[in-house]
């Protein structure tokens, strides 16, 4: 088992390609929401789908992912279910602008409901299905409960609602790991700059401010379909985050929870993942 999503994965994954790879300007967005840049870019992967009537797919990646990060899963599940599929890197990660300013508290709900609706619309995306990992997996609950763009139903891969003892515990080992190992040299593989991509997302996590991050109280307002997949060897999050998740959204609720599986599940456990999130898309 390997949770780290910088590990080598299958050659038959790395087969299967975007349609279209690029950079998409975000001219409209006032720069103090996206680091204090101007003229920011975000790196793109738009797969078209054989069924362009459906809802498509749009990934969200994790706090120290991008892209290309999630390799060959996107078209795989563009072949399978048909669905056109948009990938993109937040600002700061993969091919992306690089942030000239630090996370605050709020930069979840800063990609949520000021940045993700403009990258919607320049791909005329509607009605969406978000597939979210960790930090992307928050991003899509936040758009769902307070946004303004109609979501079909989310896929939630180790979500944060609140942070627990073992997210900052995660977290910091991370830390000592990029200090001590060679996460630095994978990490620059994939990141314009992978000190200030490591660091802003370690240092508002370790902030004595982020302890009281928690977005339970919107859960409710939540109202399509949700399937949230956990691994029980998470080091970032334990089973608390989907049973909070459950109790309170007012919709039909699926979960699946992976043994030797640590916090990137379509790694660890590829197969079961992937049927799972083909079953749930195939219902729209």
């Amino acid at each position: 088992m390997s949770s780290d999503p910088h590990a080598a994965i299958p050659k038959a994954m790395d087969k299967l390609k975007p349609s279209r790879i690029g950079l998409l300007d975000l001219g409209k967005l006032d720069p103090d929401k996206i680091g204090g840049k101007t003229g920011v870019e975000l790196e793109y992967h738009w797969y078209n789908g054989a069924n362009r009537q459906k809802p498509p797919l749009v990934f969200l990646h994790e706090g120290l992912g991008c892209a290309a990060l999630w390799r060959g899963f996107p078209g795989r599940l563009c072949a399978e279910t048909g669905r056109s599929v948009l990938v993109y890197s937040r600002a700061g990660y993969g091919l992306s602008t690089v942030r000239a300013d630090p996370y605050d508290v709020d930069y979840m709900h800063v990609e949520a409901l000021d940045v993700l609706p403009l990258v919607l619309e320049a791909f005329k995306v509607r009605q969406p299905i978000l597939i979210g990992h960790s930090d992307g997996a928050s991003i899509a609950l936040i758009q769902a409960a307070l946004g303004v763009i109609p979501v079909s139903g989310l896929i939630l891969e180790s979500p944060h609602v609140v942070v627990e003892a073992e997210s900052i515990a995660g977290i910091q080992k991370a830390k000592q790991i990029y200090e001590t190992t060679d996460l630095r040299k994978r990490l620059k593989r994939h990141h314009r700059n992978a000190d200030r991509t490591f660091w802003q997302w370690n240092d508002i996590w370790l902030d004595p401010r982020f302890r009281d991050w928690d977005i339970r109280g919107i859960l409710e307002r939540i109202e399509c379909p949700v399937l949230a997949i956990q691994g029980l060897d998470d080091e970032y999050g334990t089973l608390r985050q989907i049973d909070e998740i459950e109790a309170r959204v007012n919709t039909e609720f699926g979960r699946l929870v992976l043994p030797n599986c640590g916090h990137t599940p379509h790694r660890d456990q590829e197969e079961q993942v992937f049927l799972a999130m083909r079953s749930f898309v195939d219902v729209f």
